[in-house]
């Protein structure tokens, strides 16, 4: 009887660092997003959006965007270490042109990703 406690107690030990180690390995944890929406002007220069997000600090996903002006276009979100590059006419260029797909994932610039900075 005292053997049930202790391997129930060891099982959730087990989960608990499996959980931890995939959670690593991803890099991010599952609050923090790692792609957003922008809107772009037909130049590729970047045009306001509205986002609806949850009412929470802590939880910063975005639920529904939606842009009054301009293309809606996925763009990653700048991962530990990256930054996104400043805007300049070029940029706007590049971007233009990858965002043809309506997406910039996988896109670059200069040899570097194209992508945001995290909100917050």
């Amino acid at each position: 009887m005292t053997r049930l406690p202790a391997l129930a107690a060891l099982a959730a030990l087990t989960f608990a660092t499996a959980g931890a180690a995939h959670a690593q390995e991803r890099g991010r944890d599952y609050l923090t997003p790692t792609m957003t929406e922008i809107c772009l002007d037909v130049s590729g220069a970047t045009l306001p959006i509205v986002c609806k997000v949850p009412a929470s600090r802590l939880d910063k996903r975005e639920d529904i965007c939606s842009c009054p002006q301009g293309m809606r276009t996925t763009v990653p979100v700048c991962g530990p270490g990256q930054a996104a590059p400043g805007e300049t006419v070029a940029l706007n260029a590049a971007r233009r042109e990858a965002a043809r797909d309506g997406s910039l994932i996988g896109d670059l610039f200069q040899g570097q990703p194209i992508c945001v900075a995290p909100r917050g």
